[in-house]
């Protein structure tokens, strides 16, 4: 039963995360882009955690631990950027 939970969560993951790249491709504005970007690196991190469930290796939590760090760090820089704070 939590097999097939994890693999309906990884299906949503993965329409989430096409229709965060329509957006992030189509966006009218660089804002509009930032903020899918931000979204298609947290569904990636989604998908890595559910990974780390269907494999049972905590190792990958770890791994994402450290991409949400570094992708919290480069919205934060690409928005100071856009706002003129660089």
């Amino acid at each position: 039963m939590v097999d097939w939970l994890i693999h309906l969560a990884a299906l949503f993951a993965g329409v989430a995360f096409l229709l965060a790249l329509t957006r992030f491709i189509k966006g009218p504005s660089a804002a509009d882009r930032v903020v899918a970007f931000d979204v298609l690196t947290i569904i990636s991190i989604t998908g890595i955690v559910l990974a780390a469930l269907t494999e049972g290796r905590g190792i990958y939590l770890d791994v994402a631990l450290v991409y949400a760090l570094l992708s919290f760090l480069g919205v934060i820089v690409v928005a100071r950027y856009l706002e003129g704070g660089f």
